[in-house]
């Protein structure tokens, strides 16, 4: 959905700091430590400032945490960290480095903050700090994570989260589906919405006519049927059916060998079956400086391509540069969004 403000120099993006307990508030403050992020967009954290405060101690970084009532009181200067202060966290009574319901509760709502802004067309992008799925079920929230929090905020009819890094982008038919039950969830209908979906998010995000391949389920590509009908009976005809809706998209191709000739340059993007088979080349090929972008939203979401990292939180050890790209890739976005 094209924003109806004027294209802005440095776009504002929403940047929220995830589950409290995790390295969300850590990667967050770290990255906007950065003056180069501050030279593309203009960050407007949403999280809870004594948290942050405390993370920016933690971290090592002489930042300034200036709460603001809006966006016209922000300022965007380099060390000042203006943000929404939602409050929503007593710090006395906050578990750090596990999963609760007060750090499930404040996560869920500082996107519902996000999102709030970017529908209202007050901001250009967000720019999500990891959650905790057993946390928001902790918060009574039904939610699987991100991708489907944000459809119910948006009223999004179908998204999917693309995973990002240099020379490589990859969207899921499945998503958290545990992998005894992943080959009943492939069919026609979903591996088309899938191919569907990622084609025209791309076209929204400048490739004007992207070139999709889609992978196998099972080994070999289904060896003819020999390992597997899904191949055969569902993944193909999908594929048949979105070339003939004018999409360029082949497969499909076994998948030990369609990511490397992703990367090789002969997709713009790969269509996976499941969740590990598009997250281990994605992290395998970059991992620190992997991001997400969900498409099929009215509006522009980045995130962090890894979880709240209980174990490494508040030590002041945890890279931000995922968090840096995740924001990068926002306010690349938004600007496209508004071109």
């Amino acid at each position: 959905m094209a924003s109806t403000r004027p294209a802005p120099t440095r776009p504002t993006i929403a940047v929220t700091i995830g589950d409290p307990a995790g390295i969300g508030p850590e990667v967050t403050v770290k990255a906007l430590a950065e003056k180069e992020l501050y030279l593309l967009c203009q960050p407007l954290v949403i999280g809870d400032a004594g948290v942050v405060r405390r993370a920016a101690e933690i971290a090592g970084v002489a930042l300034v945490c200036r709460p603001v009532s809006g966006i016209a009181s922000a300022r965007f200067e380099h060390g000042t960290l203006d943000m929404l202060d939602l409050k929503n966290v007593q710090w006395g009574q906050l578990e750090l480095k596990r999963a609760s319901a007060a750090g499930g509760r404040a996560s869920v709502e500082y996107v519902s903050m996000a999102v709030q802004l970017a529908l209202s067309d007050e901001i250009d992008a967000i720019a999500t700090g990891p959650i905790n799925k057993q946390a928001i079920h902790l918060a009574g929230y039904e939610y699987i994570g991100h991708t489907e929090l944000l459809a119910d905020l948006t009223n999004a009819r179908r998204c999917t989260t693309m995973l990002a890094t240099r020379d490589l982008r990859v969207t899921h038919v499945t998503r958290h589906v545990p992998l005894r039950d992943v080959a009943s969830h492939i069919t026609k209908h979903r591996v088309l919405d899938t191919i569907l979906v990622t084609a025209e998010g791309l076209r929204q995000l400048g490739l004007e006519r992207p070139r999709l391949g889609v992978a196998a389920l099972n080994p070999h590509g289904g060896d003819d049927g020999l390992l597997g009908q899904e191949e055969i009976e569902q993944i193909a005809p999908a594929v048949t059916a979105a070339r003939e809706m004018g999409i360029d998209v082949r497969g499909p191709f076994p998948a030990d060998s369609i990511f490397c000739r992703a990367t090789a340059g002969e997709f713009d993007a790969v269509v996976a079956m499941y969740h590990d088979q598009g997250h281990i080349p994605i992290k395998v090929h970059d991992f620190e400086r992997s991001y997400t972008v969900t498409l099929g939203l009215p509006i522009v979401r980045t995130s962090v391509d890894h979880g709240t990292a209980f174990d490494i939180a508040w030590q002041g050890t945890a890279s931000p540069a995922g968090m840096t790209e995740a924001i990068k890739a926002a306010a690349t976005l938004a600007r496209r969004r508004h071109g």
